[in-house]
């Protein structure tokens, strides 16, 4: 397991203060983030149906899953192999059966079937299906809604939570030097995010990558107006943008960061731009502490860049750690106008200041922990916009 046994008790403890404060006796967790932060959980399942049960009454969880992943909930959790239930697996994909037909008859035959039961609406991993088949099972049960009731707990990191995302940084330190050394005139996208991904899993010499929750984002040339592109197999092009947004993972836990490079010399524009991002950035790092709004430093960007006459309109961060694909964000705090959530010692979140314009963009991020007294960024690697002269090379 990647945390001891008194940790996973202290989220569980801090999960059931949350359910009792909601009315919700019994929690339904198919976020497989929220699984493994509570249980150890960790597997490639999470495309077939799989769910945690806390009961407010119980000591431990139920792991409920498909039968060969169960002895995998045997090796990496702390839970008594009596409180892992395995479905058949006739269960899978079966169009006269559903697997939350099993968790009810589960739930009735422990005596769950009257409780008040929270489930997880909002997530890729609980189907409109999962509801209306749990809804048919459990008649006399009354339903609530905890989408992001565990997440909520996550929000704040241990000490070890922030030692692996601090791993996860020298991967991603180590990762965006090698994509930024390699992409140059001639050089095939693909063979980028190849290096990237060879970079990310090899690690360091003293620990190894886990795979990250979102692959390597690397739009070029016009495809950096947006942000969220991947790779082609086109070669790169002299006076190209190419935007590089990637993470670090150690034991599911990220670190992300975003850079830019321009191959060849860039326009005044492109290099104004830069300039803009990077200066409200550093701005966002100088203010932030305990105490503070998100909103509040969302308004440290807009003051900083309001010469400038650039506007953003989406958010520009999140808080971010523990995850599986396909996203690395929590789903909870964001640095945007409205969100009045405060500041706490290890809150993490990812700063992404990016600008997307009709037909090119920027991006310089940080990854960063509220310390203290202020906060620090977890990789430590230049923003400024990095300048590739031009040189034609193919491999």
């Amino acid at each position: 397991m990647s945390f001891g046994t008194a940790e996973f008790k202290m989220r569980i403890l801090k999960t059931k203060e949350r359910m009792a404060a909601e009315g919700i006796e019994v929690l339904l967790i198919t976020d497989p983030a929220n699984m493994n932060y509570l249980s150890g959980y960790d597997g490639w399942s999470f495309y077939v149906h799989q769910m945690l049960v806390i009961i407010i009454d119980e000591e431990q969880p139920i792991w409920i899953g498909r039968g060969q992943d169960a002895n995998g909930a045997k090796v990496t959790t702390w839970l008594y192999h009596g409180n892992i239930i395995p479905y058949p697996d006739d269960y899978v994909q079966s169009e006269t059966k559903h697997p939350m037909d099993f968790v009810a008859e589960i739930l009735k035959q422990i005596g769950q079937q009257n409780r008040f039961i929270g489930v997880e609406m909002d997530n890729y991993y609980f189907t409109a299906k999962c509801y209306e088949q749990l809804q048919k099972g459990l008649p006399n049960a009354s339903f609530r809604d905890a989408s992001l009731l565990v997440n909520w707990v996550r929000i704040i990191k241990s000490d070890t939570e922030i030692e692996y995302m601090k791993k996860a940084a020298k991967i991603v330190e180590k990762t965006m030097a090698a994509g930024i050394e390699l992409v140059n005139e001639g050089v095939r996208e693909c063979d980028v995010a190849a290096k990237i991904f060879h970079t990310q899993i090899t690690g360091t010499e003293e620990f190894g990558g886990d795979y990250p929750a979102i692959m390597p984002l690397l739009p070029s040339g016009e495809r950096t107006s947006t942000p969220h592109l991947t790779w082609t197999d086109q070669r790169y092009k002299s006076g190209e943008l190419v935007i590089l947004e990637l993470a670090g993972c150690y034991k599911r836990y990220h670190s992300p960061l975003a850079r830019t490079v321009h191959i060849g010399q860039p326009s005044e524009k492109i290099m104004s731009l830069s300039e803009v991002v990077v200066e409200g950035l550093n701005a966002c790092l100088d203010m932030i502490k305990p105490g503070i709004a998100c909103e509040e430093i969302e308004e440290a960007w807009k003051k900083s860049i309001e010469k400038s006459g650039i506007i953003k309109e989406s958010r520009l961060g999140y808080s971010m750690g523990l995850n599986y694909p396909p996203d690395w964000g929590e789903h909870t705090a964001s640095i945007r106008k409205g969100d009045k959530t405060i500041l706490q010692p290890n809150m993490t979140f990812h700063l992404i200041p990016g600008i997307w314009l009709d037909q090119y963009g920027f991006e310089a991020s940080e990854s960063f922990r509220v310390t203290e007294n202020g906060c620090e960024t977890f990789a430590e690697l230049p923003r400024h916009l990095y300048i590739k002269e031009a040189s034609l090379s193919k491999i």
